[in-house]
């Protein structure tokens, strides 16, 4: 087995994702832990990473980089946002030490002022979108609307190579608490292909989103629909809403092409929702983007 020159975490609010990156970046070996910071003791993230994450990976004494909720206030050390717009070689110079571990750097999150005004952020996103640019320098000059889905799907405005706009949509967390909780709450689970499209189709241009939500209810209670259906028809209205709205929010001129970047499944998702408005997509692994975003962050500190 290669040695390994980086440990690489992406470290969120509930799992962590490690891997061990040879000196070229290629992953030697990889690990899930569930040991997110929202499951952790305050105060408790660097005895874990030294003695449950380095030990199982090989990696005691191999310089780190982490990314993610591990930089906030419910992880090891709050690293400050950087401003937005921001580049890979911004992060890289504001990444900061972890307390008591010189060889540790913590990535920053990025923060911008909202489409409203009101303030957006982000942790870990960021670290996959210029690892994703690193991989297809193509797309590092013009101008492209990048989608990562997830609990908070983050919309991003990448401008010759510069993260420069972006937006948080909170379809996931949305979705996961209507199911559960008040009215809409359903047994039911995702997967019938013809209640998402008619969800999609229910989400119209996104707007009054709260009216539009209780046609999931009525649907079923007034009507003939299946209440089997109705976790399916719930994610097609909320990912058909977000696809509608959201990115109006960061562009004037209708979208017609968006990238999307993240887990393979949940991208799928939103190619048909896109797919379905006319918008072109090309999908990429968030995983791989994670990877490489962690190395361009690790040579471009060192050559720094």
């Amino acid at each position: 087995m290669p040695a390994a020159a980086l440990l690489a975490c992406d470290w969120g609010t509930t799992n962590l994702r490690a891997w061990t990156l040879d000196g070229q970046g290629a992953v030697v070996a990889e690990r899930d832990f569930p040991l997110g910071v929202s499951r952790l003791p305050r105060g408790e993230a660097a005895a874990v990473f030294s003695d449950q994450v380095r030990p199982v990976l090989h990696a005691e004494n191999t310089p780190a980089i982490l990314c993610g909720m591990v930089g906030s206030g419910l992880g090891w050390t709050t690293a400050p946002y950087h401003d937005c717009p921001t580049t890979l070689p911004d992060l890289a110079k504001s990444m900061i030490a972890a307390p008591g571990a010189p060889d540790v750097r913590i990535v920053p999150g990025v923060r911008y002022a909202g489409f409203n005004g009101h303030g957006d952020v982000m942790r870990g996103e960021e670290t996959q979108l210029f690892g994703w640019l690193a991989q297809h320098p193509e797309y590092a000059e013009g101008r492209h609307l990048v989608c990562h889905p997830g609990t908070h799907a983050k919309w991003m405005v990448v401008e010759n190579g510069r993260l420069t706009a972006f937006a948080t949509a909170m379809t996931g967390e949305l979705f996961a608490l209507l199911t559960t909780h008040g009215v809409l709450a359903t047994d039911s689970t995702p997967g019938d292909s013809e209640a998402f499209d008619e969800g999609l189709s229910a989400a119209g241009d996104g707007a009054a989103l709260a009216a539009r939500l209780f046609t999931a209810r009525a649907r079923v209670v007034g009507g003939d629909a299946a209440p089997a259906t109705s976790a399916s028809f719930l994610s097609g209205l909320l990912i058909g809403a977000d696809v509608a709205a959201t990115p109006r929010l960061l562009a004037d001129a209708p979208v017609t092409d968006v990238i999307l970047l993240g887990d393979a499944k949940l991208c799928a998702l939103y190619a048909r929702a896109l797919d379905a408005r006319g918008v072109r997509t090309r999908a990429y692994d968030g995983e791989a983007a994670a990877v490489a975003g962690l190395w361009a962050l690790h040579t471009t500190k060192v050559s720094s």
